[in-house]
């Protein structure tokens, strides 16, 4: 294994850029990584698949700085109350109840409604997709060893987690533990010593019946939501490893309370897990792209649009996963264009060969000095806490640039794909938004304010699109028109 320039990645715990290694007491050269799964109870939207796209993206990193990686995604299939409440309906029996499905019905149609999204959006397969339900009963002695060493209290509505015992409690969130979401969080649990304490059991409540329901020492019941991902990320990748991510939501409260049961339950005076890494919202418009807000796109529907799902990851892509991303449909049609322009560019180099290493990456470009030059600068983008807009406008400069040969042109794809996850096949032939016309005047646009700030280079860069595109661009005194010319 050759790790020729560090990987830095923003450590949430401790908001600070770090060198990446992995824990000491892993399997040699594996890097065991969890990332939160979706709570199967409807259709992913874009915004939820930020999060997977983002974890396919530091997978694909580690694999090029020649890690194997040992990577969990967990299915959420109880546990989870509706508003992230502690009390209240589980959203799955919500959904079974809305959609007249049984609550077994509704997490296996809408969990492999999910799969089928992460192979769409070319996701590499995680090697475990934990069900919750299979853990209860190991969830439940988590629980007991807890009870045991005094960080919980019983209440009627369930078990819950004493805060007040874990004196670095919300530090990954940077909290102040005596204000802590008083106003994010003010829902009233009758016997709930403090706002911060959290469920980890839920209690049936009197004269309740839940759909999905087991014996605990606490009563009938379910387990917490922060419970599972604890539970199930120590049995498959031990009771410590190296990195742990999820949307930035995750952030201030899910991993906080996830970080205090594990530590509580470990007792060992280390950091439960090394690294955190946290990708940042999808908006729309204003306000964050979320399922309790109606905006509900999906991949899916995006298809039916005439979109690629490629040209949403490269959407994606576009932008760097820690600063948030505004979706717009101009946006999208400028990330299929560039799709489709580097679909045609890359098509005429033949065959393209398939690397997944750095190393494997140089030795493809063998005496090729200015392919090797490229990919290493691929490297040094990636290397920058997963700097893919850079490594995009690297793709691209060199598909233009006439110093590399048509073999050095394909490492640097091959090196691009391995680390984008994009992999440049046709699209679909009755995709015809490529030749959307507002896609065009965006293009049209950008260069007009390129030339406006005297930025002749990217106008130049953009007119050359629009030349491979087919759209021939004149410059008059009202100013640009266009035209098709093939």
């Amino acid at each position: 294994m050759t790790v020729s320039r560090p990987l830095r990645l923003f450590n949430s715990l401790g908001r600070r850029v770090e060198d990446f290694t992995p824990a000491s007491d892993g399997p040699d050269g594996t890097v065991r990584l969890y990332s939160c799964g979706p709570t199967v109870y409807s259709y992913a939207h874009i915004g939820n698949l930020r999060a997977y796209t983002f974890a396919d993206t530091l997978r694909r990193a580690l694999l090029w700085k020649g890690w194997q990686v040992e990577h969990v995604i967990n299915i959420t299939d109880v546990g989870h109350a509706v508003a992230e409440a502690e009390l209240g309906e589980d959203k799955l029996e919500a959904a079974a109840a809305r959609e007249r499905r049984s609550v077994e019905e509704i997490a296996a149609m809408y969990t492999e409604a999910f799969f089928a999204d992460l192979a769409a959006l070319n996701i590499l397969p995680a090697q475990h997709y934990p069900r919750a339900t299979q853990y209860v009963e190991q969830m439940i002695a988590f629980a007991e060893r807890l009870v045991e060493r005094g960080f919980t209290y019983e209440i009627e509505s369930g078990l819950y987690f004493d805060t007040s015992k874990d004196p670095t409690y919300g530090q990954l969130g940077l909290i102040d533990v005596s204000g802590q979401l008083e106003g994010a969080r003010v829902e009233e649990v009758p016997g709930r010593r403090a706002k911060t304490d959290f469920a980890l059991w839920r209690a049936e409540a009197p004269g309740q019946l839940r759909a999905m329901r087991w014996n605990s020492p606490w009563g009938w019941g379910a387990p917490g939501w922060h419970l599972e991902c604890s539970v199930m990320s120590m049995l498959l990748l031990g009771e410590h490893f190296d990195i742990h991510t999820g949307g930035v939501d995750h952030r201030q409260l899910h991993h906080v309370n996830e970080i205090a049961q594990s530590e509580a339950y470990l007792g060992d005076g280390r950091p439960w897990v090394k690294f955190w890494l946290h990708n940042e919202f999808l908006q729309l418009g204003s306000a964050k792209i979320s399922k309790s807000a109606g905006h509900i796109l999906t991949v899916s529907e995006l298809a039916k649009q005439g979109f690629h799902p490629s040209a949403y990851r490269l959407f994606l892509l576009g932008g760097h996963y820690r600063a948030q991303l505004e979706f717009t449909t101009g946006g999208l049609e400028s990330a299929q264009t560039t799709l489709r322009r580097l679909v045609r560019r890359t098509s005429a180099l033949g065959e393209l060969p398939s690397v997944t290493t750095a190393g494997e990456a140089r030795a493809l470009a063998g005496d090729d000095a200015a392919a090797v030059a490229v990919i290493d600068q691929i490297d040094e983008a990636i290397s920058a806490d997963l700097n893919t807009p850079r490594v995009l406008a690297l793709l691209q400069e060199s598909l233009r640039d006439p110093a590399l040969s048509d073999a050095g042109q394909r490492a640097v794809v091959a090196a691009s794909s391995a680390v984008l996850g994009l992999t440049f096949e046709e699209l679909d032939a009755g995709d015809q938004s490529g030749d959307n016309d507002d896609a065009v005047r965006q293009l049209v646009a950008d260069r007009e304010a390129a030339r406006a700030a005297r930025d002749w280079a990217r106008a130049d860069a953009l007119r050359a699109e629009l030349t491979e595109l087919g759209i021939q661009v004149t410059d008059t005194a009202e100013g640009p028109t266009w035209a098709r010319i093939n």
